[in-house]
């Protein structure tokens, strides 16, 4: 699944262009066909294609996984999920073998929701706070701070993995940086959240942080077929990477399931204290 690297890079390509396509800020929608209805969340099919029409782009940005494309009158919220992509084109050819959803601008450019395994949706929505209910602070935003972080994690008397991959405590953390951040911040990712020192709540920050905004620089990560572009998977520290030398110390990389995700650690550099 695209975590917040990658749907930041989507995010931005909508705004800047991809390939010899301009971004689709300031354009206005002519049409949307959908494909596969169940790839519309709300409003209703019938009420999506009416309500979109004539609506003109005015941002385009990120909440934790969420694309938000901030229309004149809705906001467009675009899950990834799986296999999700977002794509710029004019001719079939351009938008994807598994295009389910597109939206016609008056330039003549396509916008296309091209998803393999069916499981992204699409909100058109006045209020995304609606959706947005619930999430976690942003990693990278000036609103969350060392104290906050400290104090968030000495509430909460669960391990360090599956509470990073919790969109409540903290929003667009998915595995793979996960398991990069506990390297870089030299913890196990089954220490118990509420056991870390104030040296501990810092280091990690910094890390999650330094993490994120290198996989962003670098376009995300590319791992499989669904998404690619990205770089950052040649950085990868511990992430895949079973069996093989700990960059940091030598020792051999090791794989364990923690809350049903595979998991990746040096258990000399990030010892369970």
């Amino acid at each position: 699944m695209p975590e917040l690297p990658e749907v930041e890079t989507v995010a931005r390509s909508l705004e800047k262009g991809q390939g010899s396509e301009a971004g689709i800020l300031n354009q206005k929608i002519i049409k949307a066909e959908v494909d596969w209805a169940k790839s519309v969340a709300t409003p209703s099919l019938r009420l999506f294609k009416s309500r979109i029409k004539n609506q003109r782009v005015l941002r385009v940005g990120r909440r934790a996984k969420y694309i938000h494309i901030q229309l004149s009158e809705d906001a467009l919220l675009v899950h990834l999920r799986m296999s999700g992509d977002l794509l710029i084109g004019r001719q079939p050819e351009d938008l994807g073998k598994y295009s389910r959803l597109r939206i016609y601008f008056d330039s003549g450019q396509i916008l296309s929701f091209n998803d393999a395994r069916k499981f992204g949706r699409v909100w058109l929505i006045k209020d995304p706070s609606e959706i947005y209910a619930g999430l976690g602070p942003e990693p990278l935003g000036k609103d969350l701070s060392n104290d906050d972080f400290y104090l968030a994690l000495q509430k909460r008397k669960r391990q360090l993995k599956p509470l990073l991959l919790d969109q409540s405590f903290i929003a667009g953390i998915g595995n793979i940086y996960a398991d990069e951040a506990l390297h870089a911040a030299q913890l196990h990712p089954l220490s118990i959240a509420n056991q870390l020192t104030r040296a501990d709540a810092d280091r990690l920050l910094q890390s999650i942080r330094v993490v994120l905004e290198e996989a962003i620089r670098r376009n995300g990560s590319s791992i499989d077929w669904s998404y690619k572009g990205g770089e950052f998977q040649n950085q990868f520290a511990v992430y895949q990477k079973t069996g093989e030398e700990c960059p940091r110390c030598g020792e051999k990389i090791l794989r364990i399931v923690v809350g049903q995700r595979g998991t990746h650690f040096c258990k000399n550099c990030q010892a369970l204290l």
